[in-house]
């Protein structure tokens, strides 16, 4: 199996949908305040049901009986990955340090690996089940952390238990309750069926959505003509593209996990950052014209850079036949 191919496709699609999003844009074929609404589709309906539809068809305590060591190892990432994103941030100025800490720190965790393990393994795998109990705190500790990056949001930002106790924590919860007391069989089929119509149109509507904040954020740098970051991006690029997968490699390479913790883990690093941070930067006031440089470049970069790690994972972790 061509480990590289298989991911370039994979990345490569993701982002010729954001293109795609991008051009209905700025054809003007959609109101960009149609974004905001799609948005909340795609984050409070089609992910969750995506959640659940695959946990309730996969996810079984027999089947996996080690499944609740996968938010611990989630926690161990994630400490490194803060340490790594405050440490790096010494290197950019300050202006922009706290967009540089969070865009480095908040990574695309479900929507780049929910593809690219699709295009690896088919669907209906194993994978897609350990990435949601890997992930089940990563959206409540995103809505209750990212205002601590920016001094000028910790006093008026409040906050907000309706985002932490959000729809894709709820649906997991749901999912690995029906699954631990097998209650799969009791889910009339009709209720599943429109799950999982509904949760596949997940990472489409992200990516579309991604395209069209470009589109906005590139019409608005034209017009305030503010000043670029060309070398903090670059430094950016450096750091989340390489240095974060190499570094979690290199500790990979020394605990050695069981495979399937290991390839989520190197998903994890090597992801670009999430498509919400300008909306949370603005949120807090901050620089969301650098936040949006910081994600489509590591973006086009990850085109390669992804590829290029699984690759390199592959030759000391190879995949399971």
């Amino acid at each position: 199996m061509n480990v590289f191919s298989i991911t370039f496709q994979a990345v490569f699609t993701l982002l010729g949908i954001g293109i795609l999003g991008f051009w209905i844009i700025g054809r003007r074929r959609v109101p960009s305040n149609t974004l905001a609404f799609l948005s909340s589709l795609a984050i409070d309906i089609a992910l969750p049901f995506l959640v659940i539809t695959n946990l309730i068809f996969d996810f079984s305590p027999q089947k996996y009986p080690n499944w609740w060591r996968m938010p611990l190892w989630w926690l161990g990432f994630t400490f490194v990955a803060l340490a790594l994103s405050v440490g790096t941030s010494l290197l950019v100025k300050r202006e922009i340090r706290s967009e540089f800490t969070m865009s480095l720190f908040y990574q695309n965790g479900l929507f780049f690996p929910i593809l690219i393990i699709g295009g690896l393994f088919g669907q209906g795998n194993s994978y897609l089940v350990m990435l949601f109990l890997f992930m089940i705190f990563y959206p409540p500790m995103i809505f209750s952390t990212y205002t601590l990056f920016f001094s000028k949001g910790i006093q008026k930002d409040k906050l907000n238990w309706r985002q932490i106790a959000n729809p894709v924590l709820v649906a997991t919860a749901v999912g690995l309750m029906l699954g631990l007391v097998a209650a799969r069989d009791y889910v009339p089929d009709f209720l599943l069926n429109i799950f999982s119509m509904v949760g596949a149109m997940a990472t489409p509507l992200f990516m579309l959505i991604l395209g069209g904040n470009v589109y906005n954020d590139f019409m608005y740098e034209r017009n305030e003509k503010e000043k670029s970051y060309i070398w903090e991006v670059f430094k950016f690029v450096l750091i989340k593209n390489i240095l974060f997968p190499l570094v979690f490699l290199g500790l990979l390479l020394w605990l050695r996990p069981d495979y399937t913790v290991a390839f989520l883990v190197m998903l994890q690093a090597a992801v670009p950052p999430i498509t919400a941070i300008p909306i949370l930067t603005e949120r807090c006031r901050g620089n969301r014209k650098i936040a949006s440089q910081f994600i489509v470049a590591s973006f086009i970069v990850s085109l390669l850079s992804i590829p290029a790690f699984l690759y390199l994972f592959n030759r000391f972790f190879p995949m399971p036949l």
